[in-house]
């Protein structure tokens, strides 16, 4: 997929699987939809022909992670077959298992997407590779594009708030240990409470610490080749 939208130079992109289970015949539709002004056509298989468990489960499952997760609702991420303007694709890096997550990719950069109900035909060649064990990857994936999203520009702000939340359970922690001790009369020695206090006030400024290192890489990948944290979609009235 990386490779074909790289060396397509088409102004529409269609994507489709190669086991013959996708319909070209849809192809018409996809960009009839296209015209209408959407920037990303996503097919939907309501009628899926695959096994119900293995198959269809897994995918309804993943599905509704998904959409919930990023905010685009589609019901079939993993139909390959869609229609792309050229604009909204060209720039998207591709890695690892990605390539379910383009749609979400596109909307947070402002593109528009409708979804239609294409056909699904059944397999009639090898054997799929996709079964209950993808959805555990689908799932790692996602966090890494939730991450990407919302705090690639801004990763202290991920990181840092899990070093204060770890700092006030280590502040509770302490509290805790002093109180039984004035109290209760229990010495800080016949309780885990402050050893959970360092450890979480340790932990916290490490969490703090990698906010930092990560804010440094990122000035470095953004600076570094002049890359800016927006995009540009038309110029009007602009020479330079």
């Amino acid at each position: 997929i990386s490779a074909g939208i790289d060396y397509a130079s088409g102004e529409i992109l269609i994507l489709m699987d190669s086991d013959l289970q996708n319909d070209p015949i849809d192809i018409p539709r996809l960009l009839k939809e296209i015209e209408c002004g959407y920037d990303v056509v996503s097919g939907w298989r309501k009628e899926r022909k695959d096994k119900l468990f293995t198959r269809k489960i897994p995918s309804w499952l993943a599905n509704r992670l998904i959409s919930f997760i990023t905010g685009v609702r589609l019901h079939d991420y993993g139909c390959t077959m869609k229609a792309y303007k050229s604009e909204v694709i060209k720039d998207i890096r591709l890695y690892g298992e990605m390539h379910r997550f383009i749609p979400a990719y596109t909307s947070w950069h402002g593109a528009k997407i409708q979804e239609i109900v294409v056909n699904h035909r059944p397999r009639k060649h090898g054997k799929t590779k996709y079964g209950i064990s993808r959805t555990f990857r689908v799932i790692l994936d996602l966090l890494t594009v939730k991450f990407l999203t919302d705090y690639s520009t801004k990763p202290m702000h991920f990181f840092g708030r899990i070093g204060f939340w770890l700092f006030g359970f280590g502040f509770i922690s302490g509290v805790l240990a002093l109180l039984l001790r004035f109290f209760k009369n229990i010495t800080l020695i016949q309780t885990p409470l402050p050893l959970l206090t360092v450890l979480f006030i340790v932990v916290g400024v490490q969490f703090i610490l990698m906010g930092l290192l990560a804010e440094i890489l990122i000035r470095i990948y953004y600076e570094s080749p002049q890359k800016t944290t927006y995009l540009i979609k038309e110029k009007i009235n602009f020479d330079k």
